[in-house]
């Protein structure tokens, strides 16, 4: 039998009032700058008509990348994510790929997080405008090295890492070689959804093996939805070659904890400063990305491994979100290491609420909302509520930011 563990427990903090610039408009009237029609507008916009709020307007990306908007003055834009929009990611990333451009195609993170840095930054000048999000803190969380950085700085823990940039496969290999790092992630400084990403093994005769779901073909990489092995070193010299230009984060492989006989980690949702959401992901593979054979494992049995460990778990959360404070919401990766008793974390998300049908953790302050949901109850939207949920859910940001 589960017993519950107050997410509060050890931790009492006074509450303070949500920030100023995260407050609701007094007409109610929100607009989000996402993809039309993308499930992470409209799932926000079911969440806002659901709580009684007016139908937010959109700016899409598109419109937003040609500068080709008007936004009135006393406009309060969420910031969505640009994904999944092949438009908007071939304007990005296309000049940088030239006539080879796929949505497939892993190449041109840079010259797509250059684009995407600039048109927030941009936006951010805009006279009258006021946005839920910080456009710098969004560009070090889509830079893996700043955020690991930034991290480590602030005393949350994070995975071993490789300092600088690096070269080529000869660069990391003897790097790699030099400081004992035998089994490491090598990501993208400017990727997501595993886009890139490459597990690397080096057994104690010699043999090599890389993890990605990237496929060679005729000198270019893609994405794919099968997850492969190269160990010709060959083969991953050409992977990692091709790779670097971009920017590289090397970090050492830290071994997760496992549910069900699958390495098991969490994404857990922080809003104003509160851990709200968490779901556990489990896979046979490195990487648990559920497009990639990831599957959603079981909250309950992750607390009851955790046991007394659960609170600091979620804490570790909060202490990373709170390293972005001007940001109503992170997604942040918590990697549980064996026997669920100590806790890093991985990556940080501006972008990681999209947990369709999740619902608050339970005894949190967002029981019985979804990741949307609560963020309009951080804004000072009344909750709707299911009639099994507790009244009064509204979220208190913590005052302290790290102990």
């Amino acid at each position: 039998m589960l017993t519950t563990t107050p997410q509060s427990a050890g931790r009492d903090r006074a509450p303070r009032p949500a920030r100023p610039e995260h407050r609701l408009p007094p007409d109610g009237r929100l607009t989000v700058l996402g993809n039309p029609g993308h499930r992470r507008v409209t799932l926000f916009a079911t969440a806002a008509r659901a709580a009684g709020l007016p139908e937010p307007t959109v700016l899409p990306w598109l419109d937003l990348l040609r500068g080709s908007f008007r936004l009135p003055e006393g406009t309060v834009l969420r910031i969505e994510s640009p994904g999944e929009e092949e438009a908007v990611d071939a304007l990005l990333r296309g000049p940088a790929l030239g006539a080879h451009y796929a949505p497939t195609r892993v190449e041109g993170g840079a010259a797509w997080y250059a684009g995407v840095t600039a048109a927030l930054r941009a936006l951010a000048r805009t006279p009258g405008v006021r946005l839920l999000g910080d456009p710098e803190e969004i560009a070090v969380m889509f830079d893996k090295r700043r955020a690991h950085a930034l991290l480590s700085r602030a005393g949350v823990p994070v995975p071993r890492a490789l300092d600088g940039a690096v070269a080529g496969w000869d660069d990391l290999r003897a790097r790699l070689e030099a400081e004992g790092m035998r089994r490491v992630f090598v990501k993208p400084s400017h990727g997501s959804s595993a886009s890139g990403v490459v597990a690397l093994e080096f057994g104690p005769r010699g043999q090599l093996r890389a993890t990605t779901s990237v496929e060679l073909a005729e000198g270019r990489l893609h994405n794919s939805l099968r997850v492969r092995r190269y160990q010709e070193e060959r083969m991953v010299a050409e992977l990692v070659d091709r790779l670097a230009p971009d920017g590289l984060h090397v970090e050492q492989w830290v071994p997760k904890a496992a549910q069900a006989g699958r390495s098991a980690d969490l994404r857990v949702v922080v809003v104003a400063g509160r851990a709200t959401h968490a779901v556990v992901r489990t896979s046979a593979q490195p990487m648990t990305n559920l497009h990639l054979g990831g599957a959603r494992g079981s909250l309950e049995l992750a607390r009851e491994a955790a046991g007394p460990a659960w609170p600091d778990l979620l804490e570790t959360a909060e202490r990373a979100a709170a390293c972005f404070p001007n940001s109503p919401m992170v997604g942040v990766d918590v990697l549980p290491t064996a026997a669920w008793r100590r806790t890093v974390v991985g990556e940080v998300n501006a972008f990681g609420d999209l947990l369709p049908g999740l619902t608050g953790l339970p005894g949190g302050p967002a029981e019985g909302l979804d990741t949307y949901g609560a963020q309009l109850a951080a804004l000072g939207v009344p909750p709707v509520t299911p009639p099994s949920a507790p009244p009064n859910l509204t979220i208190h940001p913590r005052t302290e930011q790290h102990r």
